[in-house]
């Protein structure tokens, strides 16, 4: 399943790099992050990990806005 996620609140490319690098920790996750853009690309093995995806996005940058 793919979702493409906009987003704000990331201050700069490195920490959206840094937050790609985490999400793709995650198994069964395959993230890429256009800072520039503001969206996120996920590759996901199934609907259940997008609940882990956005709980990891919180918990590493409190302040970042995700709209679905």
């Amino acid at each position: 399943m793919t979702k493409i996620i906009r987003f704000k609140g990331l201050c700069c490319a490195n920490c959206a790099e840094g937050l790609e690098r985490k999400l793709n920790k995650i198994k069964g996750v395959k993230a890429t992050i256009s800072f520039v853009a503001g969206k996120m690309m996920l590759e996901l093995d199934n609907d259940d990990l997008l609940d882990e995806v956005l709980l990891c996005c919180k918990k590493e940058y409190p302040d970042i806005v995700i709209k679905l």
